[in-house]
């Protein structure tokens, strides 16, 4: 990211004329277009979609009382426009979910697949503001190491809460009441 005070912090129209091919965020005022993922990426982020998705939408996971459970919602953050691959807001807090096409209040947890064009911006911009926004649960996916790190906020900064490789079954914060079988991210056929 350059620091010239003079150069022009992005807006929502930069972000707007960005093709749909493309994934486009604005983070510490500079436009970031990143290409649509992969197929390791997009395979790993639909498992947990169908896996955390399926048990606690819709009021499901015990006594959780439900989560949205969003692909590549856009967050907005005063300035910042963050895509997350994935975001959860607990029903209690976002009892329904906006018909905008962005979403102001703060997800509960997000998920970030590590991809090689996207791993810096996830790990060294993103998840920092994720913080920032109070977001109080962030995992990383990356289906090349065939690893799942989990982060919880405490205090305003992360702490690792768990690191996962392999194909065991975890219960991960904030989901811990369900066992995911991590073989289901790597899972590409074949």
């Amino acid at each position: 990211m350059s620091n010239d005070p003079a150069r022009r912090r992005a807006t929502y129209e930069d972000l707007l004329a960005v093709p749909p091919t493309q994934v486009a965020e604005i983070i510490d005022g500079e436009l970031v277009v990143s290409p649509r993922p992969g197929g390791a990426h997009t395979a790993a982020a639909t498992a947990i979609t169908i896996q955390i998705g399926g048990m606690f939408s819709r009021g499901g996971g015990g006594s959780s009382g439900g989560w949205w459970i969003m692909a590549e919602p856009e967050l907005h953050f005063g300035a910042e426009i963050l895509v997350p691959d994935l975001a959860g807001w607990r029903r209690e807090r976002m009892p329904v979910y906006p018909d905008s096409p962005f979403v102001e209040l703060a997800p509960d947890w997000v998920c970030e697949v590590i991809s090689t064009s996207t791993q810096g911006w996830d790990r060294v911009h993103k998840v920092p503001l994720y913080a920032a926004m109070g977001v109080k649960h962030a995992w990383l996916v990356d289906p090349r190491a065939r690893t799942l790190e989990v982060l919880r906020l405490e205090g305003g900064h992360w702490v690792l809460a768990g690191a996962f490789d392999g194909d065991a079954e975890v219960r991960a914060e904030p989901f811990e009441s369900f066992a995911l079988p991590l073989r289901l991210l790597w899972d590409r056929g074949g």
